[in-house]
């Protein structure tokens, strides 16, 4: 499962709408509790890793951290809303739906912390 969402975690950099920080947190947490190796590859990741051990220390997100995350989120709704227009209003309203719940997540959920500026894109 882990490496799954890892998988998962850099297909979501690419492609709006796949979460990518919440696949490698998950990730990380399967590792430590099944492969130790796996876990320290992870955290030593060029990419992924000073994001994730930023999280593990802190357990939030930087300010800018959290306006870029928001800002390609809401690209990322808009790009999709617009290329789902002939796909009924319904589908358009859920795309939106969960960009609300995303928003409401990292503004009031994620604790903002000071220090570096890393990033893992949403």
């Amino acid at each position: 499962l882990g490496v799954l969402c890892v998988v998962l975690g850099i297909i979501g950099v690419f492609l709006p709408g796949l979460p990518t920080t919440e696949f490698i947190i998950a990730a990380s947490y399967l590792f430590a509790r099944s492969s130790p190796a796996l876990e320290a590859w992870l955290e030593q990741h060029r990419w992924l890793g000073p994001p994730l051990r930023h999280f593990k220390e802190t357990r939030g997100m930087p300010l800018k951290a959290k306006a870029l995350a928001l800002t390609w989120m809401w690209t990322g709704v808009g790009i999709s809303t617009y290329m789902l227009a002939t796909a009924g209003i319904g589908v358009q309203l859920s795309v939106v739906a969960m960009g609300a719940i995303g928003t409401i997540t990292i503004l009031f959920f994620v604790r903002t912390t000071a220090g570096r500026q890393s990033l893992i894109l949403s």
